[in-house]
């Protein structure tokens, strides 16, 4: 399809998508003035005063009913815009439009699933309003996520319906919303005897064991006559069986596999356990010069939640002169990584959204290469600084908040930031940062983590030659030790704080940022929940 046909269809579809947003209705007078006053409590008062004033229904009597009226028009928006990618999608032609809309669709079908999710949890008491505030965030950062893989493959004309649909505006309208339900209440998950309600008895009797051969559910291994050759395969046969939820296992025997995998979103509950880091190796060499997106470049891809990996190595072997190539995609709430490696260079390891946490891992890249919109803890990890192409700077994390009200952030607790064996050679001449602002309201924290002296004295470097979230950004570190953590010369950025106060490390810890004194005990793994 030529560009000019291509953009004159987006239109079209832009024009639909309005008019489809503006069909007359009667409307209430004494509702609309009642709604007025709700929504200028909100970021975005126009969408929500003509989005909730549409049709007689009353206005809200109470705060739960204006967050639950709010998400239901977000579902709306949601479904229209869905509907508009759907037709989208028969007019891809090239392979770059294609895999724009291929991310487009499930990126969209996510952003759903979460606001459905949402609306029952709250509706039958079945979740928290932590939970609602992780998934909202996920919502939108599927958006968000969307809008900047079309700006890779410069179809930026691609995203024109979707972001005229106000989809955006109104999840942050029901952040906004749903934040003040949180400095209410401090509950955070339904559990029971302190393990969340979904994780049975047999799962803590299998997670908290150390030999998990005997008591996997599959074995995947390339030796010859192996029902399971490849991982993929193994991962077919666990979303065809009925396991009613529980926790399935699969062991991934030593050696280097091949594969680009997707574990999507429904199936979850799944466990990779391999031989250690040196001998299982998933591996892969998609990137975006390859064509891909950023989020499709990944050699693993996790939706579903509950997931588990342990003693595998994730990596993507693009190189350095490839520009984003993901080793490892994570998307699962109440994901766990313990003892396992990521490596690549750019954009190595994308913590999408959502709670999870890595203990004891090896994260290895070059530029922006922990990065994405989570709410993750990364907890006795090394952090290996490689050797970037010439001209480059190295920058260890990217993250992606793009809202005031989202409950994600990057911390880095009790690990070492070191350089990797092809950087020590150079290492004079490099420069290597903590992280760059992606999103306006970024938040990154080390805390008493040791920082080898190649850490740039200024810690923190700007997003391009612009002086872009100095003031809406929290950047911060506590404790930390080593010739790179000196302090002196660090940025004077309005958000940056090299002396956060106590309280607010405490915002930053396992127990803080994933709540994860309330699921972490089911998975076996050990963490410290404070500092």
């Amino acid at each position: 399809m030529s560009s000019f046909n291509l953009f004159s269809s987006i239109w079209l579809l832009v024009f639909m998508l309005s008019s489809l947003s503006t069909l007359s209705t009667e409307i209430n007078e004494e509702s609309v003035s009642d709604i007025n006053r709700w929504c200028q409590t909100t970021p975005h008062p126009n969408q929500c005063n003509y989005f909730l004033g549409r049709g007689p229904h009353p206005g809200p009597r109470h705060m739960s009913d204006f967050r639950l009226m709010a998400l239901q028009a977000a579902i709306d928006n949601a479904n229209e815009a869905q509907g508009c990618a759907k037709n989208l999608g028969e007019m891809c032609r090239t392979d770059a439009t294609k895999a724009v809309w291929n991310d487009c669709y499930r990126l969209l079908n996510n952003t759903v699933f979460q606001l459905n999710q949402t609306v029952t949890g709250l509706k039958n008491n079945q979740s928290s309003d932590y939970d609602a505030q992780t998934w909202l965030s996920a919502a939108l950062t599927n958006l968000q996520t969307f809008f900047t893989g079309c700006g890779e493959l410069n179809l930026t004309d691609f995203a024109t319906p979707i972001k005229s649909s106000n989809l955006t505006e109104m999840i942050s309208n029901s952040l906004a919303i749903n934040h003040k339900f949180l400095k209410q209440k401090s509950s955070e998950l339904n559990q029971r005897d302190g393990f969340p309600t979904w994780v049975t008895r047999r799962d803590r009797r299998l997670l908290a064991t150390v030999s998990f051969q005997s008591l996997a559910n599959v074995t995947v291994s390339q030796a010859p006559g192996s029902r399971f050759p490849t991982i993929q395969s193994a991962l077919d046969y666990a979303g065809s069986v009925d396991r009613q939820n529980q926790r399935f296992i699969i062991y991934i025997k030593g050696g280097v596999y091949n594969e680009n995998i997707d574990i999507v979103n429904g199936l979850n509950n799944i466990m990779f356990v391999g031989d250690g880091i040196r001998y299982t190796i998933i591996t892969g060499n998609r990137s975006v010069s390859g064509g891909y997106t950023t989020y499709g470049s990944a050699t693993v891809g996790v939706e579903g939640s509950g997931f588990i990996a342990r003693g595998i190595t994730f990596r993507n072997t693009a190189g350095p002169k490839a520009a984003q190539a993901v080793a490892f995609r994570s998307a699962s709430d109440l994901s766990v990584y313990y003892a396992c490696s990521f490596e690549g260079y750019q954009d190595t390891l994308f913590a999408v959204f959502q709670r999870q946490f890595y203990k004891l891992c090896y994260i290895s890249g070059t530029i922006d290469f922990i990065f994405g919109n989570a709410a993750v803890v990364f907890q006795n990890c090394v952090i290996l600084v490689r050797k970037p192409s010439p001209g480059q700077a190295n920058t260890i994390t990217a993250q992606g908040r793009g809202d005031p009200f989202q409950n994600s952030g990057i911390s880095i607790h009790n690990c070492r930031v070191i350089p990797a064996s092809d950087l020590v050679p150079v290492v004079g001449s490099v420069q290597t940062y903590l992280g760059r602002p992606w999103q306006e309201y970024s938040r990154t924290v080390f805390i008493k983590t040791y920082l080898d002296g190649f850490i740039n004295p200024k810690g923190w470097l700007p997003w391009g030659n612009t002086d872009f979230a100095f003031n809406t950004l929290y950047y911060g570190e506590y404790g930390c030790f080593g010739d790179g953590a000196g302090l002196a010369d660090r940025v004077n950025w309005i958000g940056y704080h090299g002396d956060m106060s106590l309280a607010d490390v405490q915002d930053f810890t396992v127990q803080g940022l994933i709540a994860g004194r309330m699921w972490l005990p089911a998975t076996g793994v050990p963490f410290t929940a404070g500092l």
